[in-house]
């Protein structure tokens, strides 16, 4: 099933998409998607629900992210992309909460800010509570999967003392969303055509079969480190195409737009704009 929530920010209510991915109010049966919902989604004809007038805002498919948890180069062509060896194990880092908006939300830039730049990324979103699991159990630990944009600031990141969350966790710097697929309705994680388009040109190609370490190694690697909780999500690192990682680089501008894919989980709309 495909899950999403709508509405103004801060104010969004749950929905689930019907066969012609019509959005049907779901807050009868549940009051968000968040916490422990997320362990036992309703499994409901969305025929039986009220349809979503107009065409609202769409916001991040998860409500009340507990932590955003980030993995660094794991993919081998990105390492190959920025001149660096493929890592030992995972590369973990956490980008704040607040950074989250919704799939179709501007990504404003920060005062100062001249390096913005993209990465997409499959979202993973932890279902049941996660410690000590193995790989063969890690799976049975997720709710579903979605689209994350690691949108960084690489000045930021790597020339103000090297210091990875603050060129991470800008407000607006994680896109999230349209939808929350089940892991029943998506097929092969492991099987996943990503793609970021830059005002119409493509910038980002990649699948995830490209991975370092699969989504199951890395949500049992994560349990080991930290409890993985309902609603948690991990976003698992992006393919090449980044724009420091392009000769010339290129760099996020005011008026861009950024539209991001990933096969199964639908599209994100992304302009850019500048902080006052």
């Amino acid at each position: 099933m495909k899950f999403a929530r709508y509405g103004d920010i801060g104010q969004e209510r749950p929905a689930v998409l019907d066969d012609q991915e019509r959005l049907r109010d779901l807050s009868g049966v549940v009051p968000d998607l968040a916490g422990a919902v997320l362990a036992d989604l309703p499994l409901i004809d969305p025929e039986s629900l009220p349809l979503v007038a107009g065409n609202p805002r769409i916001g991040p498919p998860v409500g009340q992210v507990g932590k955003l948890i980030c993995i660094g180069l794991n993919y081998t062509d990105h390492a190959e992309e920025v001149g660096v060896a493929a890592p030992p194990e995972p590369v973990v880092f956490l980008k704040a909460t607040s950074a989250i908006c919704g799939p179709q939300d501007p990504v404003y830039l920060p005062r100062g800010a001249d390096k913005g730049d993209w990465e997409v990324e499959l979202g993973v979103v932890i279902g049941k509570r996660a410690k000590y699991v193995t790989e063969a159990e890690a799976l049975d630990h997720v709710a579903g999967y979605t689209i994350v944009n690691d949108v960084s600031e690489r000045a930021f990141q790597m020339e103000r003392a090297g210091q990875w969350t603050k060129g991470k966790s800008c407000d607006t710097f994680a896109p999230m969303g349209p939808w929350l697929v089940t892991p029943d309705a998506l097929g092969d994680v492991q099987a996943l055509d990503l793609s970021l388009d830059l005002n119409g040109a493509r910038m980002q190609t990649g699948t995830t079969a490209r991975m370092i370490f699969s989504v199951a190694h890395i949500v049992a690697y994560l349990s080991a480190l930290m409890t993985l909780e309902p609603g948690d999500v991990i976003a698992t690192g992006t393919p090449p195409g980044v724009g420091m990682g392009r000769k010339p680089p290129r760099y996020l501008t005011e008026g861009d737009e950024m539209v991001v894919r990933i096969s199964g989980l639908g599209e994100q709309r992304s302009p850019v704009r500048r902080d006052p």
